[in-house]
């Protein structure tokens, strides 16, 4: 028995999300039933992280076990062969048997792409979130600031989610914007539902004049959701790295 782990790349576009779901197309079934064809096993893959309906990941990593007799450099390319063009897998390798995607991270590194174009795209609207009006980049980067660091995270995250510990560690929020391209990059040991979606959402409110990087802090301190902007949309989210 072999533990194979698997970095796959997608675009999210077509699917309610990583994780199986039923009546619903998810990146978790496609890669399942292309391992099935494969080893004719029935393999559970366990997933690095549930990525949402249409976001993307550059770096999503999974791991299975298995008794097939490939070499686990090889699933790679055998899989590519059964799986539809919108999800790849970058590279396989062999694990020790107790690593685990999900609980052996260690961090991960998501991206968000704000696209400040007067005109919609067509081409950029399933892989960015589009702003038409001004934003002041040098108060966002100064309110994003205030987020690093060790916090209770708690009113940024999405109201429904079940996990009790909200205290996470952000180590670095980058902004870079090239044309009419704003891309976001954050680094931290973990980030909770909908976190980053909350954050871009809130520094894109300050960006406009609508909120001070004050009453950010105190949408932190007081963990109260409310206070921040809306959800940014989901196709502008990249899983980009996880860490291990």
């Amino acid at each position: 028995m072999k533990n194979i782990m698997l970095t796959i790349e997608y675009d999210g576009t077509n699917y309610s999300g990583w994780q199986l779901q039923l009546n619903a197309p998810s990146i978790q079934e496609e890669v399942e039933k292309a391992l099935h064809k494969l080893t004719g096993e029935n393999i559970k893959i366990n997933g690095a992280g549930r990525t949402d309906a249409r976001v993307h990941a550059r770096g999503q990593v999974a791991n299975f076990y298995t008794e097939a007799t490939i070499l686990p450099e090889r699933f790679s390319k055998a899989l590519n062969g059964l799986l539809p063009e919108d999800i790849s897998i970058v590279a396989s390798q062999e694990v020790p048997e107790d690593f685990h995607a999900r609980y052996s991270a260690i961090g991960k590194r998501y991206a968000y792409h704000i696209y400040m174009g007067q005109n919609r795209s067509p081409i950029l609207r399933n892989f960015s979130m589009q702003v038409s009006y001004k934003l002041d980049l040098g108060i966002m980067k100064e309110a994003s600031e205030l987020l690093l660091g060790t916090h209770d995270f708690a009113g940024f995250m999405s109201t429904g989610s079940s996990v009790k510990d909200t205290i996470r560690t952000i180590h670095s929020i980058k902004m870079d914007l090239k044309d009419s391209s704003l891309w976001f990059r954050f680094e931290g040991n973990g980030f909770l539902y909908n976190m980053v979606r909350i954050i871009v959402g809130t520094l894109v409110k300050l960006g406009r004049g609508a909120m001070t990087p004050q009453q950010l802090l105190r949408m932190l301190e007081e963990k109260d959701r409310s206070l921040g902007g809306p959800t940014a949309q989901p196709q502008g989210l990249y899983l980009e790295k996880v860490y291990y």
